[in-house]
């Protein structure tokens, strides 16, 4: 029987909303001990993500002031996810050739449900496909980073 994201995902993520500031969102990752946070709507469907890097990177690298600035500003979108019942092989093949570290877990509503690190696929997935993803993912224009 093939793994699952459900099987792998950490269930519950915490959320925030494109109206929260991007110091609330800092705040939720040290609190929860993660660098991605979903960005969901009102009826809780994920709409994007923001990762420490976009604030870090985009933000305060730039001179800007994260209190005076909103998720939905500097989200990720649109957001790539999957489903509780998509394979572990073609979770990783995604994040390989979309070169992301995270993946959200949505229902069939489109609610985030759950979110896949790729430390999650390195205690489940065999150590040549963890290496292969890891290896993909930190690629940088064409060619291995540094």
């Amino acid at each position: 029987m093939a793994t699952l994201a459900r099987d792998v995902m950490t269930t519950g993520p915490s959320c925030c909303t494109a109206t929260a500031t991007l110091d609330q969102v800092a705040k939720l990752m040290v609190q929860n001990d993660c660098g991605e946070i979903p960005v969901v709507d009102r009826a809780e469907r994920l709409v994007g993500v923001i990762t420490d890097r976009d604030i870090v990177c985009r933000v305060v690298a730039d001179g800007k002031n994260p209190m005076a600035h909103t998720a939905e500003q500097y989200m990720s979108q649109p957001v790539l996810s999957v489903t509780a019942d998509t394979p572990i092989p073609d979770i990783m093949h995604m994040m390989e050739s979309h070169q992301i570290r995270r993946v959200p877990v949505v229902d069939a509503q489109g609610c985030c449900v759950g979110i896949i690190a790729q430390a999650d696929l390195a205690w489940t997935g065999r150590e040549r496909d963890v290496a292969e993803l890891v290896r993909e993912v930190s690629r940088e224009n064409g060619r291995p980073s540094r």
